[in-house]
C-alpha cells in the first residue's frame, strides 16, 4: 500500500512540473502572438527570447508523464487511454501543430505573423484540453457497459465544472507566464515590456482567482465527494490564499529601480508556491481514485518488484538530469549576454 502512494507521490510530481513550464510556455507563446505588432514595447521579443530555448524542454516533462503513469499504473493506463481518446488526440495534433509553427514562425520570416498567430492560438487552448482530464476521472462522464468504458462528452461539454476548469487554465496560463516574463523583461532591463507584463499580471491575476472559486462552486454541485474532502484542507487552502495575496502585494513593493515598482521574482515563486499548496489539496482529496469510483490506485498499481526497479530508474535519472535542469535555469535567468542580448546586437549596429 505504501508503495501504491509513494508512486502516485512520483506522478503528482510529473504532473506539477509540468504543470508550471508548460503553463509558463504555452502563455509565453500566447504573448509573443498577442504583442507582434507593437515592436517599440519589446513585449514579443522577450516572449521569443524566453520560447527559444524552454520549449523543447518542456515537452520533455510530457514524455516523462506519459511514461510514468503507463510503468506505474498499467491498468490506470488502460482506462485513461479508452475515455480519453479524443480529448487526447486533440492534445497531440494541437502540440503538434503548436510546436511546428513555433519552429516555422522563426525561419519563414514572409508568412511570421500568420503562423505566429496558429502558434500562439493552438497554445493557449492546449492547457484548457489537457486540465479537462480532472472533471472526466472524477467519474461522471465515464460510461462503463458490459466491461467497456466511454467518454460522454456531451454530458462533459455542457458541465459548468468543465468550463471552470477550462477558463482557470487558460487564465493562470495567462497570469503565470504574464509574472515570469515581467520578471525576465526585468533582468534583461527592457522595462517597457516589464510594465506591460507587469500590468497584465495585475487584471489577470483577480480572474485566476474568480475562476478557482468558480471551480470549487461547480465541484459542491457535481462532485460532492471531491469537495468535502478539500474541506477537510480548508486551512492549506487558505495558505494557497495568502500565498496568492502575496504574489499581488510583490507586484506593488518597492523596486531597486526609482522609477519602477513591483518585485516580480517574489510573486513568480509565491505564486508557483499557491499552486503547489492548491494542487496538494486537490490531489490529497482525490486519492485514491484514478478514475472515480471505478480505477484505485491500489487496483491500478503495477507489480511490487517492477516499481521498486522503475523507481530506483527514476531516482538514477532524476540525479543525472535534475543538476543539469538547474544549471540550464541559471544560465537562462543570469547569463547577461543572453538577457541583453538586444541591447547588445542594438549598440553594436
Amino acid at each position: 500500500m505504501l508503495d501504491a502512494y509513494l508512486a502516485v507521490t512520483v506522478l503528482w510530481g510529473f504532473v506539477f512540473i509540468y504543470a508550471v513550464m508548460a503553463t509558463m510556455d504555452f502563455g509565453a507563446g500566447f504573448w509573443s502572438m498577442f504583442y507582434i505588432n507593437r515592436k517599440k514595447t519589446g513585449a514579443t521579443n522577450i516572449a521569443n527570447r524566453y520560447l527559444s530555448p524552454t520549449w523543447e524542454v518542456t515537452n520533455t516533462f510530457i514524455v516523462a508523464l506519459v511514461v510514468a503513469v503507463y510503468s506505474l499504473f498499467p491498468k490506470g493506463a488502460y482506462t485513461l487511454g479508452t475515455i480519453l481518446l479524443i480529448p487526447g488526440s486533440l492534445i497531440l495534433l494541437l502540440l503538434a501543430i503548436r510546436s511546428a509553427f513555433l519552429v516555422f514562425s522563426n525561419i519563414v520570416q514572409e508568412y511570421r505573423k500568420p503562423l505566429t498567430y496558429i502558434s500562439g492560438i493552438s497554445g493557449i487552448i492546449i492547457p484548457g484540453l489537457l486540465i479537462s482530464v480532472l472533471p472526466i476521472t472524477h467519474g461522471n462522464f465515464v460510461e462503463i457497459t458490459d466491461s467497456k468504458q466511454s467518454l460522454d462528452l456531451a454530458g462533459l461539454f455542457t458541465s459548468p465544472n468543465e468550463y471552470a476548469f477550462f477558463g482557470f487554465a487558460i487564465s493562470s496560463t495567462l497570469f503565470l507566464s504574464s509574472l515570469l516574463l515581467a520578471d525576465y523583461s526585468k533582468a534583461s532591463e527592457e522595462y517597457e515590456a516589464y510594465k506591460i507584463y507587469r500590468r497584465d499580471a495585475l487584471w489577470i491575476g483577480p480572474v485566476s482567482l474568480i475562476m478557482a472559486f468558480f471551480i470549487m462552486f461547480t465541484l459542491k454541485a457535481e462532485d460532492a465527494w471531491i469537495y468535502k474532502k478539500m474541506m477537510d484542507d480548508f486551512e492549506i487552502l487558505l495558505l494557497s490564499l495568502v500565498l496568492f495575496l502575496l504574489g499581488g502585494i510583490g507586484l506593488f513593493l518597492p523596486s531597486r529601480e526609482l522609477d519602477l515598482k513591483g518585485r516580480p521574482r517574489l510573486s513568480v515563486i509565491s505564486i508557483t508556491a499557491q499552486y503547489l499548496a492548491a494542487s496538494y489539496v486537490y490531489g490529497k482529496a482525490h486519492l485514491p481514485y484514478i478514475v472515480y469510483p471505478e480505477v484505485t490506485i491500489h487496483e491500478a498499481f503495477t507489480d511490487p518488484n517492477s516499481f521498486r526497479a522503475i523507481f530506483i530508474t527514476y531516482i538514477v535519472a532524476f540525479a543525472i538530469l535534475f543538476p543539469g535542469f538547474v544549471y540550464f535555469w541559471s544560465l537562462f535567468m543570469n547569463d547577461k549576454r543572453y538577457l541583453r542580448q538586444g541591447k547588445i546586437s542594438g549598440s553594436k549596429k
